[in-house]
Order: structure tokens, then sequence, then C-alpha cells
């Protein structure tokens, strides 16, 4: 008998779910670390939003949160940080085998770049109702029109990920901020 049997029967462990599930340890360790990434964000008070790249063969390439307001660049997305940063850990453009994790369902010009990066699948944590462009507002990657497209799963420690905004956006309303 097994350690995950129970009066005969097989009790699936949490590695024998789908890739396509949310609940996959695999995503949840990494979306675990984005969080952080995004926790670095808001000390520096920026929109807290982490993203992290992991190649399947050669692991994490590269880790980002926003800074928008520390370069004064308005491209400074953690999505478009990471993918920078996993084309030069990898010397290409094209970021086959990798998946991106973000807390924050990624907007149009971050979901275009993971068009145009080859990435094969995104995994966010939180919705986005204002600029969601994988699923909420726009189905950029994944429409067919595209000459690539990406595997989404959406709502990996979802209401962690939206704790995290909402707080951040609830401390600056109370303090008058934009």
């Amino acid at each position: 008998m097994d350690i995950y049997s129970y009066n005969g029967r097989v009790d699936p462990t949490p590695f024998d779910l789908p890739l396509t599930d949310p609940r996959h340890p695999f995503h949840v360790e990494h979306m675990l670390m984005a969080l952080d990434e995004a926790a670095d964000a808001a000390a520096e008070d920026e929109v807290p939003v982490g993203a992290v790249i992991v190649s399947l063969k050669q692991g994490v390439l590269a880790r980002a949160h926003n800074q928008r307001e520390r370069l004064h660049d308005p491209t400074a997305h953690a999505e478009m940080i990471a993918i920078t940063q996993a084309a030069q850990a990898l010397r290409s453009w094209r970021l086959d085998g990798c998946v991106l994790y973000v807390t924050l369902e990624p907007c149009p010009m971050c979901a275009g770049a993971v068009v145009q990066a080859r990435l094969p699948m995104v995994v966010y944590g939180c919705t986005d109702a204002k600029a969601g462009a994988c699923d909420t507002l726009y189905h950029i990657t994944t429409d067919a029109r595209l000459n690539h497209r990406a595997q989404v799963v959406g709502g990996v420690l979802a209401e962690r990920c939206a704790g995290v905004l909402g707080e951040f956006f609830a401390a600056k309303r109370r303090l008058g901020k934009k």
C-alpha cells in the first residue's frame, strides 16, 4: 500500500494535477516568487506586480517587478523587464520552453510581448478588470489571427495577488496620493 492510499483507494497527490490547474504546486511555487517581487515593488512605492520566467530545462531565468516610477518608463512593467532578462539569459529572443508567472493578468502591451517572445505559457494570479489582455478584456495571447499563441492559466493564488494590489491602492487612497 502506498502512502497516498486510503482504504485501498489511491488518492492523487498535488503533483498529479494537470499543468492547466492553477493549484499545481509548480505554479504555486513560482507565483510565490512573483509575489516576493511584488513586495519589492511595493517597498519601492511601485504598483506591486511581480513576474518570474522559468525555463523548463534551466529553472528560473528572470525575476522582476514594476519599475515605471523609478525608471520614468511607461513600459517598465514587471513582465517586460522579466522578458528582457530571460532573453538575455538565453541569448535569444525566443523564449520557447519557458513559462511567465505574473501576479496580475498582463495588459495589452505585455500580452503582445508574450506573443513576440514566443512564450508558450502564461500563468497569472488575479484578473485585471481594467486592462487584462489574456482573459478579461482581450485574448491577445490566444488570438488565432496572430502568429503565435500561449496557453493561459489564471487564478494561481488569485486572492493573495489581489490582496497585495488592494492593500497598496487602499494605502494610496488613505494618503490622498495618485
